[in-house]
């Protein structure tokens, strides 16, 4: 089952084990059974503190295995084959069972150990689904932490009959006691918080007991993180404040053009740009959604939760989200059949006839991604021919069961009020309109600007980007901006980043500038 070097890699995190581990899997005479148990014989194999005991119908979710040790009452379990994607949230489960620290913040264990209640999670993943693991090993954790939380992981594509049954039709999906409880990804701070209540007035009275920063970064992926990196080197007081560390990158599945990184994924990237903030000291405050922009002497933010902070200086650097078609029944439908992310949702669609709308090179990989997985995919293209480069164009028209339609206009998302049943759109040329039977769809057509609060503080472009100069200033003294939010073009998380670092270069500028003797 697993490659040697796999298997090398594995005995030695296992090391790390400190107390014995328990491994109860539940077969029947499924091939899928036999795959698992010989998974099971090569962890069991690596590891010395390792044992294992089969059932066989125990009339439990078949093949599956849970994870427990003696003297323990965790209720941690796999249904399915934890590979690909998961297969890291796999190897964490078994050390944080071993009895192996996790590396998350004190505070936030000790305010899982705390949470008092019965919660019974179920996830819905998919193997190739690169947003999955962040919740499948979250919720992980918080069993091993806390024995009224029971978490099992399931593989969407193996327990096609459940997810029928629920209809799920995005991943991650998770339920809590038998109810729908999120779908995407959330990190174990954002599930943390959303079961605590009292959680965000107690953040916002933090917030606001913080003194003024010297510049506080607004935004947490590669053009903030670069900004706050460069703004704590030059030795000011530097905060960085995001609705969600890492950015749009954390749903970006293969990264191959950042100089000097021949391939990553964005998750790790990510954890990277994150770990590197780390090594300076930058206040970084996590999950806090802005909702104010303040000039003055003091610029201040204000956010969501009630809370604000205040500094001499602010980069703004809030990214951009996933361009909507705003037509009707797109909100309605959204996760029950529409969907932005092929690589995540793909699994789920299996055999099934689909449509991916916009035809630049994000629709065209989608599509071409689809195609292996699907019954049938048919790409949409509003202009008259498509945009995406033409080895990918060429790949399409390869492809036996992709059909591309231009001059396309979606006007409808139809569906039976549970999920996707069709789409309606308008040849833009003979203004006649067309229905096409499917049942998922996937949206590729650009992004948006996160700079809705912004509106009536900076200079916005007729697009709602932030328009900067070229260090990165806006029409407001005291106020940078940096990244995709921006007029500047050609949206690449390399330019990203340097963007980040022309504005900190430049803020600093202006705070030895303007904080002369004299003035505050």
């Amino acid at each position: 089952m697993l490659d040697t070097d796999l298997k090398t890699q594995l005995q030695a995190y296992l090391e790390r084990a400190v107390r014995p581990i328990i491994i109860t899997a539940s077969v029947d005479d499924s091939d899928a059974s036999r795959e698992m148990l010989e998974l099971i014989e090569d962890i069991r194999s690596a590891s010395d503190k390792i044992s294992v005991e089969v059932r066989r119908d125990d009339d439990g979710r078949t093949p599956s295995f849970a994870l427990n040790s003696p003297g323990e009452d965790i209720h941690l379990r796999f249904a399915g084959l934890p590979l690909g994607h998961e297969f890291t949230s796999l190897v964490l489960a078994l050390l944080q069972v071993g009895g192996y620290p996790s590396k998350e913040s004190a505070e936030l264990q000790e305010q899982v150990k705390s949470m008092q209640g019965e919660y019974r999670f179920e996830t819905y993943f998919s193997l190739s689904c690169q947003n999955c693991p962040d919740v499948v090993q979250a919720l992980n954790l918080m069993s091993v932490l806390n024995p009224s939380i029971q978490h099992v992981a399931i593989d969407g594509a193996l327990f096609q009959d459940e997810v029928e049954k629920r209809q799920i039709m995005s991943v991650p999906a998770v339920y809590l006691n038998g109810e729908p409880f999120e779908q995407g990804r959330m990190t174990l701070e954002q599930i943390v918080a959303k079961l605590d209540t009292g959680a965000d007035q107690r953040y916002a009275e933090k917030l606001n007991a913080k003194a003024p920063f010297d510049v506080l970064v607004v935004g947490g992926g590669p053009a903030g993180a670069a900004a706050a990196v460069y703004a704590a080197r030059k030795g000011i007081r530097t905060g960085v404040v995001a609705e969600r560390m890492g950015g749009q990158i954390l749903d970006t599945l293969s990264i191959e053009n950042y100089i000097s990184i021949p391939e990553t994924e964005g998750p790790r990237l990510a954890a990277n740009l994150e770990a590197h903030i780390g090594c300076y000291d930058i206040d970084v405050m996590n999950l806090q959604r802005a909702k104010t922009l303040i000039p003055g002497e003091l610029i201040e933010v204000q956010f969501e939760n009630g809370g604000s902070l205040k500094a001499k200086s602010v980069i703004l650097s809030t990214g951009a989200r996933w361009r909507d078609m705003n037509v009707p029944g797109e909100k309605e439908y959204r996760t029950k059949g529409v969907t932005y992310c092929p690589h995540c949702d793909g699994p789920l669609f299996k055999g099934k006839d689909v449509a991916v709308i916009g035809g630049g090179n994000s629709g065209a990989e989608a599509a071409i991604d689809l195609a292996g997985v699907v019954k049938r995919v048919t790409l949409l293209e509003f202009a008259p021919e498509l945009k995406a480069d033409a080895v990918l164009q060429q790949k399409l028209q390869s492809l036996h069961n992709v059909t591309v339609i231009t001059n396309a206009q979606t006007t409808e998302v139809i569906g039976d009020g549970q999920k996707v049943t069709g789409l309606a759109y308008r040849d833009r040329v003979s203004e006649q309109g067309h229905h096409l039977d499917l049942e998922g769809i996937f949206v590729q057509i650009g992004l948006l600007p996160n700079t809705d609060w912004l509106k009536g503080t900076v200079g916005l472009a007729r697009t709602g980007e932030i328009e900067v100069d070229n260090r990165g200033q806006t029409s407001v003294p005291g106020v940078f901006a940096a990244g995709d939010c921006t007029t500047v073009p050609y949206k690449q998380i390399i330019i990203a980043a340097g963007e980040g670092a022309k504005a900190a270069l430049g803020t600093f500028d202006y705070l030895i500038r303007t904080s002369v003797p004299g003035q505050k």
